[in-house]
């Protein structure tokens, strides 16, 4: 879209100009509502789980950490259709090519509808094995498999409210899709304690408020986007296989990212069963839970704000602006930084009592803080590593990306194999830190390498047309 549309829209519809807005207050303004987005979704798993944990059990909390993994990899398939066709997207509206980004949107919709249709009856079939699978003991599994079957039903509206949720954020309506996350949440967080401890549900119960609080954001994600205040409105019709084709190729670097977390988590717990055996074991998953929970409002928010401002990066790139892209980039770590840096200093005050609203048990608090500080030690380096990864998919580069993140994870896996098996079964939580602090050397050593050369090779493009 022109540039001279997206201003005329912006006095009504606040849109933010992604072509003329002064960079620092664009990334700002873009990054801000996302990340208070990913963050306040995170409340969506710790909030289920703290209810879970204190009102259920710490066999309980075991059963839905387990089916943590799987609720990632259910999630990733709304990131690969959400982040695979949401930067395309931009980037035909910096071309000003607006037919083309409204096609681009609606493959996306139909891709969610077919995926949901199919992940429902795929996960629902073998669910059991997969709980099993995927670290439940004999004490855990039915806390795991009531949990898992409920959340499952509603695979359409986690999908639609994740992938579509992209596609608002991408035309700049970043304060719509932190207001969408925060509906979901809100409702979460107030419907937990009804069905978990009025209606005597337990585990059912925190699913089932998930379940309502993810068709609640879904239903407002959607209509936001067919609204007539939309540069790039929702629509029906114009399916497109080399579309499709497009989506995939642009979202399989992030879903890959986000599935392999997934796989990652799954061993995580399996190898803490083996390695811990009989009640240790559950102790060591159930501390894991936890601490994955806190890590998750470490790198939800730091992708919330690195994914926000991917369309700065995007529409810019797509004009073929480079000395507004090198601003965005700058300003992105430059946040990414201050962020990690001030949750170094919260992770060292404030864990005691993030811990203590899951468990009243002493040990498994002492232990689950011990354990937080350890994982989340080498956050810095991941302050680069994660903008470095996204905005290199903003930038069309999907297989450095690719690389970059599945280099991190790798080593990741190899560590976390490794070093249960040869020192202690909690050396496990080492995997973290020491593939954060490696990967991030390795990417920024990458993007250094070839960033400029990206931003020449698109001004030969835009010169030859």
């Amino acid at each position: 879209m022109p540039d001279t549309m997206i201003t005329k829209k912006k006095k009504k519809a606040h849109i933010n100009d992604l072509g003329k807005d002064p960079v620092p207050e664009l990334v700002l303004r873009l990054a801000l509502p996302t990340m208070l987005a990913q963050l306040v979704s995170v409340l969506y798993s710790v909030v289920d789980r703290m209810y879970i944990g204190m009102g259920v059990g710490s066999l309980a909390l075991a059963g839905a950490g387990v089916c943590a993994p799987i609720v990632t990899l259910l999630s990733s398939f709304g990131t690969l259709v959400g982040l695979g066709g949401s930067p395309l997207m931009a980037m035909r509206m910096g071309e000003g090519n607006t037919k083309e980004a409204k096609k681009i949107m609606n493959n996306g919709f139909m891709m969610l509808t077919a995926l949901s249709a199919i992940l429902t009856i795929v996960f629902l079939l073998s669910k059991e094995k997969l709980i099993l699978w995927f670290g439940a003991s004999n004490a855990t599994f039915q806390y795991a498999d009531t949990y898992l079957t409920i959340y499952t039903a509603g695979t359409f509206f986690a999908l639609m409210a994740c992938g579509m949720n992209s596609y608002l954020i991408g035309q700049g309506f970043s304060g719509l899709g932190m207001g969408t996350v925060i509906l979901g949440a809100i409702l979460n967080i107030a419907l937990d304690p009804v069905f978990i401890f009025v209606f005597h549900m337990g585990v059912a119960g925190a699913a089932t408020a998930t379940v309502i609080s993810q068709m609640a954001s879904c239903v407002a994600v959607l209509l936001f986007l067919h609204s007539k205040k939309m540069p790039v409105r929702l629509g029906w019709g114009g399916f497109s296989w080399k579309t499709v084709k497009r989506i995939l190729a642009f979202g399989m670097s992030p879903f890959l990212i986000i599935a392999f977390d997934s796989v990652i988590l799954i061993v995580l717990n399996t190898v803490l069963q083996r390695y811990g055996g009989g009640k240790e074991g559950d102790i060591l998953v159930t501390c894991a839970t936890i601490v994955q929970s806190y890590m998750l409002l470490i790198t939800m928010p730091l992708g919330g704000i690195t994914l926000g401002c991917q369309p700065v990066i995007s529409y810019n790139y797509g004009s073929g602006d480079g000395e507004r892209v090198k601003k965005a980039m700058k300003c992105i770590v430059g946040l990414c930084l201050l962020f990690c840096g001030l949750m170094t200093i919260v992770t060292f005050t404030v864990s005691p009592l993030y811990v203590s609203l899951f468990t009243r048990d002493e040990m498994l608090l002492n232990r689950s803080v011990r354990y937080i500080r350890i994982f989340t030690a080498m956050i810095i380096p991941l302050a680069v590593q994660y903008p470095l990864v996204d905005e290199s998919t903003a930038l069309g580069q999907v297989r450095l990306a690719l690389f970059c993140s599945m280099f991190r994870k790798t080593l990741f896996l190899g560590v976390l194999l490794i070093f249960p098996a040869v020192i202690a079964a909690d050396a496990a939580f080492l995997s973290e830190p020491l593939a954060d602090v490696i990967s991030a050397t390795v990417t920024t050593c990458l993007f250094l390498h070839f960033f400029p050369r990206i931003l020449a090779r698109r001004r030969e493009e835009l010169e030859k047309e």
